[in-house]
């Protein structure tokens, strides 16, 4: 009697699952990088979930949540670089031809995505490095004309599509483009005089690879864990810079302000600085005080020519270190208006007003916005050698062994060549990127350039067998 003995469930849907028979070339460390950025992206899923669930004090102090946002940031790190080879290996083996365009095209998207989603990622660390990146990256979705739906300086809105959205999205395109991998099998020679023969699957060395990035993701975690450098505050620079802050303010109220005056001007900054950091901090600070006289009220009852007068002689006042003083003072009601202002910001009341003022503590917009204001977090940047010009996006800050957005560097070469001197930097530089992600997604369907891998001949190294034997 024949034995029909049946196979485990578990093994049978996994031979439904991944691929069996393969070209003998496709067990070789080049046709598992896909495998591999797969596990990279399961261990970000992963230490996401345990970041999101304990939340940034955790992450910040607890060593346990510094090693899983290191973790976090290898993985990362692991993930967009196998993204990158594997593209890279289909480009060199014509991987993309007809009938495989689609899976190019949904290639492309996945890596956009992940770029995407790697940058709103170092806005949420609540560091220093958040705080820069956040302003620069406003600069640029600004710059794309997108600044009206997505605000960079919005944390909840970030981490909603950090957390939720692009995942999604990333996975929907994760299923797909294998969903068609799997359908088709592993792209064969295009060329004739190529040999090859099938084989079987080697999923044990499949996996053996994946245990090994899992093991160097974590140890690199752990000799080289991901930096934290404190953040600027309204009250850092309230004590430090009492003169700073109170000039900033008086840029705020004649709207001379980096904010006010926003070449991109665009929602979320289509808001009067003056009510928002002068008159309701202030209101604020008026209605905790007794029978205190409201310089406010003296100073918008001026005309034009006294109130720019008087914020002038103001600036004067504290550029050369006057004192603070609440006193009120009818002849220039500025100065004791913006005295208060500064001792709220070093009783550390300011922010909270401030933050407070967009509905919620999630929303540091006008916070942000302030102190970048202040000119404290560029010089800050300018020292830790991580500004644009000095193509600071690529790394960590500076002594730091970690490694930052390095696959920002095509940009950062456009801004300081081609764009060096364009006044609308953000703007071109923004256009120039989504030109080329259009011809880089569409690229199988470009007549010419798409034969353009044949001629580099590369393939050859990558196909090649140790003992050719006749094609099947």
């Amino acid at each position: 009697m024949e034995n029909n003995k049946e196979e485990p469930g578990l093994i049978q849907v996994l031979k439904n699952v991944w691929l069996v028979d393969i070209p003998s070339y496709a067990n070789k460390i080049y046709y598992s990088l896909g495998f591999l950025s797969m596990i990279a992206f399961t261990l970000l899923v992963i230490t996401g979930i345990v970041l999101t669930f304990f939340g940034p004090d955790w992450w910040l102090i607890s060593p346990v949540g510094v090693l899983t946002r290191s973790i976090h940031l290898w993985a990362v790190q692991a993930f967009v670089i196998f993204v990158i080879l594997h593209l890279l290996i289909v480009f060199l083996t014509g991987g993309y031809r007809a009938p495989r365009q689609f899976v190019w095209v949904l290639g492309s998207l996945m890596f956009f995505f992940s770029l995407a989603e790697a940058e709103f990622g170092y806005v949420l660390r609540n560091d220093f490095s958040s705080q820069w990146r956040s302003l620069q990256g406003a600069d640029f979705w600004n710059g794309t004309g997108m600044g009206t739906f997505i605000n960079n300086l919005n944390y909840a809105q970030i981490y909603g599509i950090h957390v939720v959205v692009i995942p999604f999205i990333i996975i929907f395109l994760l299923f797909l483009h294998y969903a068609l991998v799997r359908l088709r099998g592993i792209a064969k020679p295009y060329r004739k005089d190529v040999p090859y023969h099938m084989v079987k699957a080697n999923h044990t060395i499949l996996f053996f690879r994946g245990f090994v990035l899992i093991c160097v993701i974590i140890a690199l975690a752990a000799i080289f864990p991901s930096p934290i450098i404190e953040p600027v505050t309204v009250k850092q620079v309230a004590i430090d810079d009492p003169a700073l802050m109170a000039t900033t303010l008086i840029t705020e109220i004649d709207h001379s302000s980096d904010t006010a005056t926003y070449v991109d001007n665009i929602a979320p900054y289509q808001y009067d600085t003056k009510k928002v950091y002068v008159d309701v901090p202030y209101m604020q600070y008026i209605s905790l005080q007794q029978n205190k006289q409201s310089m406010l009220d003296y100073f918008n009852a001026e005309d034009q020519q006294t109130q720019t007068d008087n914020l002038k002689a103001a600036s004067d006042y504290f550029t050369k270190n006057g004192q603070l003083t609440t006193e009120p003072n009818t002849k220039n009601p500025v100065i004791p208006l913006i005295s208060s202002l500064v001792l709220m910001g070093q009783q550390g009341l300011y922010e909270a007003v401030v933050l407070h003022e967009s509905d919620t503590n999630y929303n540091p917009t006008y916070l942000t916005r302030f102190i970048a204001d202040t000119g404290v977090p560029e010089d800050k940047a300018t020292s830790l050698k991580i500004t644009t010009p000095q193509y600071g996006m690529l790394r960590e800050e500076k002594g730091f062994p970690t490694p930052g957005a390095w696959w920002l560097a095509p940009l950062g070469l456009l801004d300081n060549t081609l764009l060096q001197n364009d006044d609308n930097q953000d703007r071109d530089g923004a256009e120039i990127v989504g030109i080329f992600m259009l011809l880089f997604t569409a690229f199988p369907y470009i007549p010419f350039l798409n034969k353009f891998p044949d001629k580099l001949g590369v393939y050859k190294l990558i196909w090649k067998e140790k003992s050719p034997q006749k094609s099947s």
